[in-house]
């Protein structure tokens, strides 16, 4: 494998937990060329890993989701000369665009309906206990690789770091203090925690460990967040709406600690070494639990229906999340600083 085409999942903490496939691949095969196939959204997060040579970015669901820029796209993978494809989670339309492409080298999973369009393929169990980092890792291994670590790590550019303690300060961060991140949102609703018992979280870790909280988040997380840093009366500096992902990842790992629901930047705090306390609740963090060269801990009740990853959109009372009380995660954050 010299030239070797990866074709990436579409959410942050599944492009996180990649980055292993990636520096595996740099270790087994000295001197290739990796180019990584991504959604827009997940474009930043590979700027962060220093195996990615090339990003190509495939907005299936937006401008390249009609024929004619399928073609174009493919177009463009076969004059890249891949020797190899990776695909990391089964997809139809990118693995015949890889067959179309010529790439003679097409490894990784597949529905059974386009197992045909791969040379080799395997089938992906999401629930059959292996965290979602190794399962990516898996493919590898099927081609006999050595994994020497199965720890995400992205690394924040130097100018990133002055520029983000800069960027807080003219927030209102005294450079005597420390600070904590608390990471409100996620990708479904049933994976939040509760907005009141973040305040209430906020409040106790200012007034008792002396440490100024920062609230992140999405542009459309600020309500939330404001309402968060309104009632737990300790000023906490809001940058939700404010920050890029580069931006976001040199935040928490200037952090003393990130406090997080199970979601995308929970796993990219861990990534850039942060000590993180992940909050569970449908989810199970012997799949997608953080990873990371920081302290980790996690924080889980259990409900009966969470002991396998719930999917329960509808769930009426979220009593997964709601069973994990403020005492609960500020022992953990107790535990993180010991």
């Amino acid at each position: 494998m010299k030239n070797i085409l990866v074709s990436m999942p579409n959410w942050l903490g599944d492009a996180v937990f990649s980055a292993p496939v990636f520096k595996a691949l740099k270790e087994n095969c000295p001197g290739a060329r990796i180019t990584a196939l991504c959604v827009p959204r997940i474009k930043d997060v590979l700027s962060l890993c220093l195996q990615v040579d090339e990003t190509v970015v495939y907005d299936e669901s937006g401008q390249d989701r009609p024929l004619i820029p399928k073609l174009v796209l493919t177009s463009r993978l076969a004059r890249g000369h891949f020797d190899t494809a990776l695909v990391l989670r089964p997809s139809l339309s990118r693995s015949f665009m890889f067959a179309l492409a010529g790439i003679p080298q097409r490894i990784g999973y597949s529905s059974k309906v386009g197992a045909g369009l791969l040379s080799r393929s395997l089938v992906m169990k999401d629930h059959d206990g292996l965290h979602r980092a190794d399962i990516y890792l898996k493919i590898l291994e099927s081609e006999g690789f050595k994994i020497a670590s199965r720890v995400p790590s992205l690394a924040v550019p130097d100018g990133q770091h002055a520029h983000v303690a800069s960027f807080l300060r003219a927030r209102g961060l005294k450079p005597s203090e420390t600070y904590a991140v608390l990471n409100t949102g996620g990708n479904w609703d049933l994976k939040q925690w509760p907005w009141e018992f973040f305040a209430n979280l906020a409040g106790r870790i200012t007034r008792e460990m002396g440490v100024r909280i920062v609230l992140p988040g999405a542009t459309k997380d600020l309500e939330r967040v404001e309402l968060i840093a309104q009632r737990s009366g300790v000023f906490p500096i809001v940058i939700a709406g404010s920050t890029d992902l580069g931006e976001l990842a040199a935040v928490m790992a200037g952090a003393e600690f990130v406090v997080s629901n199970d979601s995308g930047p929970l796993h990219l705090a861990a990534a850039v070494g942060a000590n993180v306390v992940g909050i569970f609740g449908p989810t199970r963090p012997e799949i997608t639990g953080p990873r990371g060269t920081g302290r980790v801990v996690v924080v889980q009740k259990d409900a009966r229906c969470n002991r396998a990853p719930c999917y329960y959109l509808e769930c009426p009372d979220n009593r997964c999340m709601k069973s994990v009380s403020v005492e609960d995660v500020f022992d953990a954050v107790r535990k993180i600083r010991d």
